[in-house]
């Protein structure tokens, strides 16, 4: 039941537990200080809570060897709410008591902490804001999801017991509290002589039992790494999923893009033209080349370097690179002509690796950003995409493996996924198709620019007209073959 004589809280503290050493992964690095998606799991674990509205400190909890290494990545990354990076303890019980310590200093009745392992670097900002609010009205709080498996009772391999599987949930974090109950619960159990526990929620159940925890709903993408498989699988989830990109106003653009210089490759229509026109519109510099209007040929690193020179030489400088440009002929293969194999292979997947090169000087002054293009089609190959599909899939793995190259270097790239979008190209490839059926390339090109101005780094960020989970629009004739063209 609720607490109703709770006083409300003043301050809400996140400590991200990363004390752990990587061996049960067989790493002789801890596995928080593993890069995903350009980033370390622990720096992309830390810029949630940065980002989280409710949470106003962090306090990191790191392996003992690898603190300095933590406080590299914190300052490197401009994470103000880290206000301390401690060596942790030999158990996760001993890491929570000297959290508890840290925050002596506290009010612990109107404190709220909340307990988050750093290996669970895919936590939204929905579940933070659900425990901060259950702990308006209770003093434990747990995250948790339902268990899809029969989950089994067994004593030395036989079966003794089968619970019922709609009780039972899947633990994750943040586990939350007031911080007065957790170190009142954690008093009590260090008297105990065989005092053990997993996880923090078990030491309140267990030593103040008169605690309700409340359980707020998880998610299956709050995943922890932990097996090597885990690793595979996250990396993954970084590359498929959507990554929530900073809504900014009018003035935001303006202040982000004066005075900077972007270069456009295929600006001339489609995505391309609509993003140099939306950075020219608030003050940037645009520089768009394209084949039909400047006779760049991207597939030429000759073209794409004398561009990139001609844009610094007129202002000094080049903050933002984009590539739209791209080819698609829809055929079977083993019909498809020699030279439309190399045109394709040289548009779509080595001229983003030519640009990818001759950018990163310019940008590496700047601390700028390449933002290339992918298509749905990417995740899957399909018949007659096989060419468009593989340079698509490919331009991904480039996008995020420069991103961990570049990460030491300040710059920065992404790519966008845009579902099918009314494009000049795809109308060469489709004819004219129902009206609203189709993304509109004005809104690939405010999302695009959303990217730019942001920190992200190695991600995929979807666009599409509406929420997947809602019901769906337009026709699906051909959806399978036609959907991932932009």
């Amino acid at each position: 039941m609720p607490d109703n004589a709770l006083p409300s809280a003043t301050r809400t503290v996140a400590i991200v537990l990363a004390g752990g050493s990587g061996q049960r992964i067989g790493l002789a690095t801890p596995k928080q200080l593993l890069k995903i998606a350009g980033k370390t799991i622990l720096e992309h674990t830390l810029h949630i809570f940065e980002q989280a509205p409710r949470v106003d400190e962090v306090i990191v909890m790191m392996n003992p060897g690898f603190v300095s290494d933590a406080e590299a990545i914190v300052r490197k990354a401009g994470l103000g709410k880290v206000s301390r990076v401690l060596p942790g303890g030999t158990s996760r019980n001993a890491t929570t008591q000297l959290a508890l310590d840290a925050l002596a200093h506290l009010p612990a009745e109107s404190t709220n902490v909340l307990f988050h392992d750093a290996v669970r670097p895919m936590l939204s900002q929905r579940i933070i804001d659900d425990c901060v609010t259950a702990l308006d009205t209770h003093r434990a709080v747990d995250v948790a999801i339902p268990s899809s498996d029969t989950i089994i009772e067994v004593d030395e391999d036989v079966i003794t017991d089968v619970p019922t599987r709609s009780r039972l949930r899947r633990g994750q974090t943040p586990q939350a509290f007031r911080l007065a109950t957790i170190k009142d619960a954690y008093v009590k159990a260090w008297d105990d002589p065989d005092f053990e526990a997993t996880d923090d929620c078990s030491v309140v159940l267990r030593y103040s039992p008169d605690v309700p925890i409340h359980v707020v709903a998880g998610e299956e993408q709050n995943m922890k790494v932990t097996q090597p498989v885990d690793i595979f699988i996250a990396d993954k989830l970084f590359q498929l999923g959507t990554a929530a990109t900073p809504e900014y106003t009018e003035h935001d653009y303006t202040e982000g893009l004066q005075g900077r210089t972007m270069v456009v490759f295929g600006g001339s229509y489609g995505i391309g033209a609509g993003i140099a026109d939306l950075a020219e519109k608030h003050g940037a510099r645009v520089f768009r080349y394209s084949r039909s209007a400047t006779r760049t040929n991207v597939a030429n690193p000759e073209d794409v370097a004398a561009a990139l020179e001609q844009a610094h030489s007129a202002t000094g400088r080049i903050d933002h690179v984009v590539n739209t440009a791209g080819v698609l002929k829809i055929s079977r293969l083993d019909q498809t002509d020699p030279a439309e194999i190399e045109e394709a292979v040289r548009v779509n997947y080595l001229a983003p690796v030519h640009i990818a090169r001759a950018a990163f000087p310019y940008l590496a002054q700047t601390g700028g950003q390449l933002l290339l293009y992918t298509s749905s089609s990417y995740t899957r190959g399909r018949a007659e995409y096989s060419l468009y599909s593989s340079t698509k899939a490919a331009t991904v793995n480039l996008t995020q493996a420069l991103a961990d190259e570049w990460s030491e270097d300040g710059v920065r790239i992404n790519c966008i996924n845009p579902e099918r979008t009314q494009t000049p190209m795809r109308t060469k490839a489709f004819g004219e198709e129902p009206a609203g059926s189709l993304l509109s390339s004005d809104k690939v090109a405010h999302t695009s620019v959303d990217v730019l101005l942001s920190d992200l780094t190695g991600h995929v960020i979807d666009v599409r007209r509406e929420d997947p989970a809602g019901p769906a629009v337009g026709p699906r004739i051909r959806e399978q073959e036609r959907e991932g063209a932009q």
